[in-house]
């Protein structure tokens, strides 16, 4: 009995039904089997302040194509899903929040505040993960974690006391990346530079002894000098070797500082002389610990001038620098103002110029973490896809610096420390001493994983705990394992003094097995399972900008605390960019929405798209009509499954087998092979991470081949059992290989089909039949093929209409050719839309007719009866002399040289185009008037 689809496909009946289905049935839920390889993508957590946008768009798509096609070749596929408390983004988004009713955060203090936090988290905080349901995510989202669960926060404070047992983690006073909108430190990673139109001052620094002579020194940061504790030249430069060990007057403040030599510094740059501030400059607090420079901070965190800055205090660090560049004028200090381009760090979330400020902070010690994941590359335990990102992390690696994990917000992982009052009292004022904590230091200071009520060491109360937060990354380079629940199952103090340890962990495991866990032992034994069975994951797929701040740490804290690589394979897809090339942003206005694509075209046109024009590991150039393809794909294999379906029969299925492999006729040996060879590569390119190449495999086959071609030739015989059966073999299995592509129309086809009861997402992934794959069938159909494609042109060329029947005559002296020509006359007559075919093997030119060569064979369209060939060659020749006319014309235009000078290079771009355009069609012309004997 025939199926019918209706006559026009609509997503939005399609999508939301059936990731419902799939939700409900527990299609994407997975656990461990001895009878299945296992494949684990871990998702990069989204922001709980996030919304989905195309970075997030793509990749998820990516993830998921991953996912659904291990899931289909019969492995144990686990998609980790979850969320990042994002702690900077976070806090900023409730501080704005309360910012609109006259609310600061200090106004309510930190439990208060963290209340609020939470609040906004459970009301807005899932809107991303709702959002990639839309796109069709199948993460197993009953193990969806939250980096700051209470399962996830004991492994984070775990982590912290193993690293500072080993000496890993210390608290010293340094110069880091301050942002004084956030009033946090930042790492390097966080503090990105961009390019800024600044100015070089010259300042006059007196000398002591004779304040008529100075030292001129440049500088981009003259609002810095106030805590400048010496001025710095290079002892080869003869220029200021009488002035070494001379004592200057620092301008405005009146500090005697000393001139120093150091051979870090650039004779070429400036005057050759440099201010040298340690408190607020990363090279200068380098210079300043070599030679024991005094550290002089003359800012408050949030960036107005302090105390140390004398009468400027209280002015904005900008403010300042105007007002003390005028000071300089009056006194005759300052010597000229040249523009200069310079790079400033900004806070990666408010774009706050940041301040190299000198601040006591928490630091892990990264060169020991780095060595065994530097190896790990190396050795190919870890591969990059592409591969010159691997370049890229082993530089920065080898490079490496310690990692500021401290953040002075208050929502966050709050640091495992605390102090107890007494004890540091009993040892004394503690220093710092080489710029962190050694030994004695540690006095008063307790790490701990649980909370303390008191001194474990003297018994007192009088303890507090550190203020500060960790980095969010702290609590994300722990992802692949930590979401397992490690290491609670690890720990038996864990199972027995906190019953309800793993009451989050019960509710997973209760969701995702058959026989759910009764007792801890029973909990802690599954979740061991879990991990062992699911890490090393199997893929991430990520974005470049965090290789740094994500991947690298990730790789690290698998070696230290799993001694095995978190993953295999690092694929790194490109950005998303507008068309013109411009990283989307809000700011910019050219955001595509997401959202506003799936409620426009569907789901499955938006994946589509966006894989099938971005390359491996390339940028991808978007604009709204891209979305098109993907609309047109969805609704070309709708139109065609249509058709397919009105016209198979129940019996159908049980003649697949028997006629895939004993087809005789050509075309239908043409379409298996073609069938068989797109299985192949397509599967190939998904193995090397090649998804627009995979996608494009299954467009041009299913659309050009197998539409275009397949089902008309046999349209007028698709009652014949074989072409029947076959368009069936090909539709199922053209369904399977976009699953992953197009998981929502694949599945509403595939269920329409006789015999399909059951989802698509568990049916097997196609397999290739090498022996169903025939080079030589192919070339000869093909040919075939391109024969009947220049005899459309030829009749185009000579605008004969569709409808009206001509002759043609083909010759070719190629006896296989000739064999397979005569063969498909019939298929070439109907496709052409000829009246009569003449096949010959020795070529005679005749007059008036329209030639034409392909390879060995001549095509021949008499024209005597068909067209009035002196009045066509007349309109022809006059069309050459206007196309000719118009490429003179814009050759001119571009020759002018104010033209090229004041347009705008896209106006230029076009007019060249054009010109191309107009050179081709002036060729075609010539080429049909050359083919008219």
């Amino acid at each position: 009995m025939a199926i019918e689809l209706s006559k026009q496909y609509n997503p939005h009946e399609v999508e939301d039904k059936w990731y419902f289905d799939w939700e409900k049935n527990g299609y994407f839920k997975t656990s461990p089997s001895k009878n299945r390889i296992p494949f684990c993508i871990v998702i990069p957590p989204p922001n709980v302040t996030g919304i989905l946008h195309m970075g997030h768009a793509l990749n998820n798509t990516i993830q998921d194509i991953l996912i659904r096609y291990h899931r289909m070749n019969g492995e144990a596929a686990l998609w980790m899903p979850g969320t990042d408390h994002a702690g900077i983004a976070t806090q900023n988004v409730v501080e704005k929040s309360l910012a609109r009713e006259n609310i600061k955060r200090q106004d309510l203090g930190r439990e208060k505040f963290i209340e609020k936090v939470l609040l906004w988290k459970d009301k807005y905080g899932s809107t991303i993960i709702h959002q990639l349901k839309k796109l069709g995510a199948s993460c197993d989202w009953s193990r969806e974690r939250f980096t700051m669960d209470e399962a996830y926060s004991r492994a984070v404070k775990h982590v912290f006391v193993r690293l500072w047992d080993k000496g890993l983690i210390y608290q010293g006073d340094k110069i880091i990346n301050w942002c004084p909108r956030c009033q946090t430190a930042l790492s390097d990673e966080e503090a990105p530079h961009h390019e800024l139109d600044g100015h070089l001052y010259y300042l006059k620094y007196p000398l002591k002894a004779d304040p008529d002579t100075f030292i001129i020194v440049a500088t981009t940061r003259p609002e810095t000098m106030l805590g400048d504790t010496a001025v710095a030249v290079n002892p080869r430069d003869k220029r200021y070797k009488k002035f070494l060990n001379k004592i200057l007057l620092l301008p405005l403040v009146g500090r005697e500082i000393k001139v120093i030599g150091d051979s870090s510094v650039d004779m070429k740059f400036g005057t050759g002389a440099v201010k040298v501030t340690p408190a607020h400059d990363p090279n200068d607090y380098i210079m300043g610990n070599r030679h024991k420079l005094k550290f002089v901070n003359v800012m408050y965190p949030d960036g107005r001038m302090n105390e140390n800055a004398g009468e400027y205090k209280g002015m904005d660090r900008f403010e300042a620098r105007e007002v003390i560049i005028e000071d300089l004028r009056e006194k005759g200090l300052l010597d000229k103002i040249e523009p200069h381009a310079l790079s400033a760090g900004h806070c990666y979330r408010c774009h706050t110029i940041i301040e190299p400020y000198l601040s006591r902070q928490w630091f892990v010690k990264m060169s020991p973490l780095a060595k065994p994941a530097i190896e790990a590359v190396k050795k190919g335990k870890i591969k990059f896809h592409p591969k010159r990102w691997t370049k890229v992390y082993l530089n920065w690696m080898e490079n490496i610096q310690d990692w500021c994990i401290s953040r002075q917000i208050w929502w966050g992982h709050r640091l495992p420390v605390y102090y107890c009052k007494e004890c540091i009292k009993n040892a004394g004022e503690f220093t710092v001493h080489s710029s962190q904590f050694t030994g004695k230091n540690k006095a008063g200071i307790i790490v701990s994983e649980t909370k303390l009520d008191k001194c474990p060491k003297c018994g007192s109360s009088d303890i507090h705990q550190e203020e500060d937060v960790l980095d969010t990354w702290f609590s994300s380079w722990l992802w692949p394992f930590a979401t397992f629940y490690w290491p609670d199952f690890q720990k038996q103090s864990a199972i027995s003094h906190q019953p309800s340890a793993f009451s989050s962990q019960l509710d997973s495991l209760q969701s995702t097995v058959h026989s759910p866990p009764s007792t801890d032992k029973d909990i802690s034994a599954r979740l061991k399972a879990d991990l062992d069975y699911f890490y090393p994951t199997s893929t991430l797929v990520t974005a470049p900008e965090i290789i740094f701040f994500w991947v690298a740490r990730m790789i690290m804290a698998g070696m230290e605390f799993m001694h095995n690589v978190p993953f295999k394979d690092v694929y790194i897809h490109g950005t998303v960019r507008d068309i013109e090339g411009k990283k989307m942003s809000k700011s910019l206005g050219n955001i595509i929405d997401p959202l506003e694509i799936i409620s426009q075209y569907g789901a499955d046109a938006l994946r589509f798209s966006l894989i099938s024009i971005t390359s491996q590991g390339q940028d991808v150039y978007l604009s709204k009509d891209r979305f098109e393809q993907g609309r047109n794909f969805a609704n070309k294999l709708w139109n065609a499954s249509r058709f397919i379906l009105m016209n198979m029969e129940e019996a159908d299925s049980g003649k697949v087998n028997q006629i895939r492999q004993n087809s005789t006729n050509i075309v239908n040996k043409w379409i298996l092979s073609r069938y068989n060879s797109t299985i192949k590569q397509v599967s190939s390119y998904l193995n090397a991470y090649k998804f627009n190449e995979a996608a494009n495999a299954i467009y041009g086959f299913f659309w050009h081949e197998f539409c275009d071609w397949y089902l008309e030739i046999i349209k007028p015989n698709i009652k014949d059992d074989e072409s029947r059966v076959i368009t069936r073999i090909i539709l199922e299995g053209t369904l399977k290989m976009l699953h992953p592509f197009m998981p929502f129309i694949s599945e509403e086809i595939w269920r329409m089909i006789p015999g399909n009861t059951s989802t698509i997402m568990f049916s097997s992934w196609p397999v290739h039949s090498e022996k169903a794959i025939d080079k030589k069938i192919e070339a000869r159909v093909n040919m075939v093929f391109d024969v009947i494609s220049s005899i459309r042109n030829m009749r185009s060329e000579l605008e004969i209409a569709v409808t009206d029947k001509i002759n043609v005559k083909l010759f070719t002296g190629s006896k296989p050719n000739l064999e397979t020509l005569n063969f498909m006359s019939g298929d070439i007559k109907l496709m052409s839309k000829l009246d009569n075919l003449e096949i010959s093997k020795d070529y005679k030119p005749q007059i008036n007719q329209y030639a034409s060569v392909l390879k060995d064979i001549h095509i021949i369209i008499p024209l005597s009866g068909v067209i009035d060939v002196e009045k066509y060659l007349l309109k022809l020749g006059k069309r050459i002399q206007e196309v000719s006319s118009q490429i003179e014309a814009k050759g001119r235009t571009l020759e002018n040289k104010d033209f090229i000078a004041r347009a705008p290079a896209e106006v230029i771009k076009k007019e060249q185009d054009k010109l191309e355009e107009l050179k081709e069609t002036l060729n075609k012309l010539k080429v049909v008037k050359d083919g008219i004997k």
